[in-house]
């Protein structure tokens, strides 16, 4: 599963980068902090303009992050995707044919083991990690649970994006609007 080959993945934090977005010929987009009123608006705009939307589900306002939100998101909403720390929610998303994102956090060795075992629990069919400017750990991340990792966090500049790749990284999510139209292809497998 790819993105179409896009390899930059826009991260909207704000209704007006969304609606700029719209106008782009963007395809894959991650909307970050919504409040759950605006589900509905959203995707029907984004589908009018053949867009697909992912969503980061533990930051929807207004909506918890369990089973039962993730099952409502799936049957109603309906994005290309979801992105979620949280175990249950990958889960679910993947039972329902929706796209399967676990969220890492690199914060020490704990976390990523604990994260390892959650991607091996749940099979995600991507990792993203953060920061994702580390090149080396993608590369780890990879090797250890031979998921495709989507890098995300703190790359600032077009060398970064260039470094990640390098690294193996499939994608990369940011909200830094300047890197928005780099044109990173990736490998359809």
């Amino acid at each position: 599963m790819t993105f179409n080959g896009q390899g930059i993945l826009p991260a909207i934090k704000t209704m007006k980068d969304f609606e700029n977005i719209l106008k782009s010929d963007i395809e894959y987009i991650v909307m970050l902090e919504v409040h759950i009123a605006q589900l509905e608006s959203i995707m029907k705009y984004a589908k009018s303009y053949h867009k697909k939307v992912i969503l980061h589900a533990d930051l929807i306002q207004g909506l918890k992050n369990d089973e039962y939100s993730t099952e409502f998101l799936c049957q109603k909403i309906r994005p290309a995707g979801l992105i979620s720390t949280r175990g249950i929610v990958v889960k679910t998303a993947k039972k329902n044919s929706i796209l399967a994102i676990q969220r890492l956090f690199l914060l020490d060795t704990l976390a990523l083991e604990t994260s390892y075992k959650l991607a091996e629990k749940v099979q995600p069919d991507y990792i993203e990690v953060l920061p994702g400017c580390v090149p080396h750990l993608i590369k780890k991340v990879h090797s250890e649970t031979k998921i495709p990792v989507i890098a995300g966090g703190l790359i600032t500049n077009k060398d970064e994006v260039n470094e990640v790749f390098a690294a193996g990284a499939k994608a990369v999510t940011t909200s830094r609007k300047e890197l928005w139209t780099l044109s990173h292809k990736m490998k359809k497998h």
